[in-house]
C-alpha cells in the first residue's frame, strides 16, 4: 500500500500516533536524512582518492593530514548513523517506531522530529544521563 503524504504534512499531537501518514512522513525524512549522508560519504571518498600528498612544504602536508583525518572521523560518525537510521527504518517496518524501548510508552512528536533515531523518550533519556552522571568514575 503506497501512501502519499500532503506537500504540508506535519505530524502532530493531536491525530493517532504512528498512524499510517505518520509511519510514511518519519520513514522520508529518515530516507533523505540516510541520502544526505551517503552523498557526502561519497564526495569524501572522491577526494580522498584524487590527491595524494603532492605538498612540498611540510606544514602544509600536516594541515592536509589532519584536514582528512578529521574528514575521516566524520565519515565515521556518519557511517554509524546511517546504522541507526537503517534501525529506526527497520522499527517502522515492524511496528515498534517511535515507541520508548524502555517504557513502550509513545516519544513525543516533538522529539522525533528532532531526532528521528531516537529511542527513549526524553524522560527515559534523562535517567540514563542521570546515571551515567552518577557511575561515571571521572
Amino acid at each position: 500500500m503506497t501512501i502519499t503524504l500532503p506537500p504540508d504534512y506535519r505530524p502532530s499531537d493531536d491525530e493517532e500516533f504512528m498512524n499510517p501518514l505518520m509511519q510514511e512522513y518519519f520513514r522520508q525524512k529518515l530516507l533523505r536524512w540516510r541520502g544526505e549522508l551517503l552523498e557526502a560519504s561519497q564526495e569524501t571518498l572522491a577526494s580522498l582518492q584524487e590527491g595524494g600528498l603532492q605538498e612540498p612544504d611540510i606544514a602544509d602536508r600536516a594541515t592536509i593530514e589532519t584536514e582528512r583525518s578529521l574528514e575521516l572521523r566524520t565519515r565515521d560518525r556518519a557511517r554509524k548513523l546511517i546504522g541507526k537510521i537503517d534501525e529506526a527504518l527497520e522499527r517502522i517496518d515492524d511496528g515498534s517506531y517511535g515507541y520508548c524501548e524502555e517504557t513502550q510508552e509513545p516519544i513525543n512528536v516533538r522529539r522525533l522530529e528532532a531526532r528521528p533515531i531516537a529511542v527513549l523518550s526524553i524522560e527515559a533519556q534523562e535517567r540514563h544521563e542521570r546515571m551515567e552522571r552518577t557511575y561515571r568514575d571521572d
